[in-house]
């Protein structure tokens, strides 16, 4: 039974979470006790592709940094109009990693 939550967790999760760190989460899930499971069924983590769009339309302004809890480049962000462009447009390319590395560091909490 166990097994089969993990599974249906992982499939759901599979976009929030970094590929390269699935197998690692897997082990862990199988570690802990169903308690945490309970916990990471009630996270909500976020969608790299919301974030995608977030960041095209109004990364500019540090929205997207703000969301993933990066106040202090958000604001510095939003004076400079996204860095006069540059960096809005460095986010665009990294955000889905960003917004996986944010889904992980959630996750290391609760496990």
């Amino acid at each position: 039974m166990i097994k089969e939550k993990i599974d249906q967790f992982l499939a759901a999760q599979a976009v929030n979470l970094p590929e390269m760190a699935m197998t690692e989460i897997r082990e862990r899930l199988e570690a802990a006790d169903d308690s945490k499971f309970d916990e990471l069924q009630m996270l909500q983590f976020k969608n790299p592709t919301t974030l995608l769009i977030i960041a095209i339309l109004v990364g500019s302004y540090g929205v997207d940094r703000f969301m993933l809890g990066d106040t202090t480049n958000g604001v510095i962000k939003l004076l400079t109009c996204g860095g006069c462009g540059v960096w809005w447009l460095l986010d665009i390319f990294n955000i889905k990693k960003r917004t996986q590395e944010f889904n992980m560091n959630k996750l290391n909490e609760i496990l």
